[in-house]
Order: structure tokens, then C-alpha cells, then sequence
């Protein structure tokens, strides 16, 4: 008998219970969860740090005596070809992409953006600092926004959809981007959570209007910081060129793009350094090894859970795109979830709730619509103050969050380490579903 079937069988049979669980725990130490690019932190991240250091030329754009990396631009040209674009813009946040997107789009002051009512602030933080109305949609058991519940907000003054691809799992893109071009309206894909992901055979960042990336610590490929846009839209790429660069085009995006077609305008500074650049290409090139190990690592834990008795997992549009982490199952109520989560913790392989995001409907500065000035143009239409939030406008999100639970699954993960998931899932899913 193998060790899975041990353990089922061991609890059928009324295991000895001790309390919050049934029999000796599946682990004798807590399995941790890491963020996976630092795991693969070696001597190509420090090569690429050690030759900026060399040159002594930091900023992408210096090049003395000659001499100039080119980290940030090689980044651009590999993470163009990777995502399967014509263009991709280095920057220095995930945040900064989102603003350069709104920016590309000419998102502005009476423009109305929908977006998913459980994300990252930054993504509700681009669309108020470019003057516009966050206007939020609920998700569904994908934990993204809900293509269904999309077409009845649009208003003669919505502009763009963002469709964010969260916790490494694609958003329903056909039915958005169907909506999206009935209705002529941009989409913004934000995949920050999902560096490297796919929907359909493409890659995510690809499909909609302007793709946008964090390389935050806890993303997939990372250097602390740093983030991207791509596009195939030569207007947008010069647009969001500008925005990141205090309103100006670098002779290195200008011969991208073979000719400016735009004035300049006021921008800010979201460059990357070529420090940044180099950990990033880096990263960027074992993007496929991080990716290949994760989801096999995922493909084992759900094929040795498939056949758990009314298990339900969490809705993936295309699992073969998905990341791979983390492995989530639902509940019919809050409670049994809870009770997952106590018995999963007693296994010493911790599960918890959708994490990484928030619901912003109810965060006070959404709710009270609290901006950097009490004129910004936001919330002082007619139709900013006649706008509700709060919890009364998500309520769908908010019973979805709290009926799901997962469990990260590490690329590095050993084979022992997934067997001991499989085990724990299998021996309390059972217990709290019925409690």
C-alpha cells in the first residue's frame, strides 16, 4: 500500500484523534512556502551585477566612453520575444507599468475603467492617479474578474477593461476581449501575478491591448523590484516610452520604433537601472525551467487529489497555462474553510486564503473615496459622487474569498514534500467539508 492510500485508509478506520486532528501529523516540520525567483539566485545574477559594476555606468541611458551594458535594453528585447510581443518597456515597478498603461491608453479626468473588485491596490491606484473612475466588477471561482459580470457596467464613458490575471491563473479572456471589441474599448492585462503564464497556447500580456508585469520579490522571475509593459502597438509603446521618462524618447526606444510619431508631454520616472536589467535577464532566462518544475510539481498534487470525494478546485480557464501555484479548493461555507485551514496547519503543511490581493471596494480610502486632494477629478463628477462602494457592492467576491483555501506549490518542491501535500489534503478536505 503506498503512503496516500496508508493515509486514507488510516482515517476511515478512526485513526486515534487528538485534538484538530486525526493521528500523527502528516509532517514533522512545517513545509515552507519561499518566493521561487530567489531560489534560483546563482552566479548568472552575479556575473550580470558584477559586469554593470565593471563599466561603471548604472543608468541605462549613460554609456561613457563607449561603453554601456545594455542590460535593461537586452532585458526588453528577450521579454518582448518570450511574451510574444513587438515591444516590451523596462521599469522600475509593477506599479509604474500599470500608470505607464494608463497613460499608453490615454486614460484620463471623466474616463470610467472596470476592474476586478479583489486585486493589488496598484492596479486601483493607476486609475485614480490618472484622474479616471475605478469602476469594480465581482470575480468568480477563478478568483478573477467574472466576464458575466462585465457588460452591464459599461457606461457610455468607460474607456478600458483590466483583466488581472492573479495568484498565477489566467482571467476568461474570450469573453473579455469579445465584450472589449463589441462595446470598442481597451483591455489592459495585468499579469504581475502571472509572469509567464498562458490562456490558449499565448502568453498572457499578449492577447489584450497593453500587458503590464511586477518583478516584485514574491513574482515569478524577480529583482526585488522592477516591472514591464509590452505591447504590439507601436503608439502605445512610444506613449508609455514617454510617460517613464519624464515625457522624452531615448534614441534606444526611437530606433525600436524606427521614427517618434508623438510631441512630447509631462511624464515621470520609471526607469530601469541597468542593475535591475541585468538580475532580470538573469531571471528571464530560466523563466521555462522555474515554470516547468512548478507546474509539474502542481499537475502531481492535482492528480493525487482528483479522486477525492466531492472535492471542488478552484476554476482555472486554461489549467494547462496556469503557473502552477498554489493549489486551491472550496467549501460551501466559511466555516468548513476555516476548519480546513486549522486542520491543514495541525499537518504542518499550512494552507491559507487567496492572498497577494485585496478586496478594495471596502478599503477605506475606495470607500470614503479619499484621493491626494479633495478636487482630484475622480470622485467629482456627477457620476464619481453618485458611485457606491463598500462591501454592499461586492458581496459575490466576498463569499468567494472566504469558501477558498490553498496550498502553495513550490518549484522546488521534492517529491516527498508533494506526496506529504497530497496526504494532508486528502486526510482533512474530507473532515472539514463535512463538519
Amino acid at each position: 500500500m503506498d503512503r496516500r492510500s496508508f493515509v486514507a485508509a488510516a482515517a476511515a478506520a478512526g485513526a486515534p484523534q487528538l485534538p484538530g486532528q486525526a493521528g500523527k501529523p502528516v509532517r514533522d516540520k512545517p513545509l515552507r512556502g519561499d518566493h521561487w525567483g530567489p531560489l534560483y539566485y546563482d552566479e548568472a545574477e552575479r556575473s550580470q551585477v558584477v559586469e554593470v559594476v565593471d563599466t561603471g555606468v548604472p543608468f541605462r541611458f549613460a554609456g561613457r566612453g563607449g561603453v554601456n551594458p545594455l542590460k535593461a535594453a537586452t532585458f526588453e528585447k528577450e521579454f518582448a520575444a518570450k511574451i510574444g510581443t513587438r515591444y516590451a518597456l523596462a521599469l522600475s515597478s509593477g506599479t509604474g507599468a500599470l500608470e505607464c498603461a494608463m497613460a499608453a491608453l490615454q486614460i484620463g479626468p471623466g474616463d470610467e475603467v472596470i476592474l476586478p473588485a479583489w486585486t493589488w491596490h496598484s492596479t486601483c491606484t493607476a486609475v485614480i492617479r490618472a484622474g479616471a473612475l475605478p469602476v469594480f466588477a465581482e470575480i468568480d471561482e477563478s478568483f478573477n474578474i467574472d466576464p458575466a459580470d462585465i457588460e452591464h457596467r459599461i457606461t457610455p464613458q468607460t474607456r478600458a477593461i483590466i483583466a488581472v490575471h492573479l495568484q498565477g491563473n489566467s482571467a476568461d479572456l474570450d469573453p473579455i476581449l469579445a465584450i472589449a471589441r463589441k462595446h470598442r474599448l481597451r483591455v489592459v492585462e495585468d499579469c504581475s501575478q502571472a509572469v509567464g503564464a498562458s490562456y490558449k497556447g499565448r502568453r498572457l500580456g499578449s492577447l489584450g491591448d497593453i500587458g503590464t508585469y511586477s518583478h516584485q520579490e514574491s513574482k515569478t522571475i524577480t529583482s526585488g523590484e522592477g516591472g514591464s509593459v509590452v505591447t504590439s502597438d507601436p503608439e502605445l509603446f512610444e506613449r508609455a516610452c514617454r510617460f517613464h521618462d519624464v515625457g522624452s524618447l531615448s534614441q534606444p526606444h526611437q530606433q525600436m520604433l524606427g521614427a517618434a510619431r508623438l510631441a512630447p508631454f509631462v511624464g515621470t520616472n520609471f526607469r530601469m537601472s541597468e542593475f535591475t536589467g541585468g538580475v532580470m535577464l538573469a531571471q528571464l532566462r530560466k523563466l521555462d525551467s522555474i515554470l516547468e518544475a512548478a507546474r509539474g510539481n502542481s499537475a502531481r498534487v492535482y492528480e493525487g487529489l482528483r479522486d477525492v470525494p466531492g472535492i471542488r478546485f478552484r476554476l482555472r480557464p486554461d489549467p494547462a497555462g496556469d503557473l502552477g501555484s498554489p493549489v486551491f479548493v472550496g467549501f460551501a461555507t466559511k466555516a468548513q474553510r476555516d476548519r480546513y485551514l486549522e486542520l491543514m496547519k495541525a499537518e504542518n503543511v499550512p494552507a491559507g486564503g487567496p492572498q497577494g490581493s485585496v478586496i478594495l471596494p471596502i478599503q477605506s480610502y475606495i470607500e470614503k473615496k479619499i484621493a491626494t486632494h479633495p478636487a482630484w477629478p475622480t470622485w467629482n463628477t456627477p457620476r464619481g459622487k453618485a458611485i457606491q462602494y463598500g462591501a454592499a457592492s461586492c458581496p459575490r467576491t466576498i463569499d468567494i474569498l472566504n469558501r477558498f483555501a490553498g496550498v502553495p506549490v513550490g518549484p522546488k518542491y521534492t517529491r516527498s514534500d508533494i506526496a506529504d501535500i497530497i496526504a494532508a489534503v486528502r486526510k482533512t478536505y474530507p473532515r472539514a467539508a463535512a463538519s
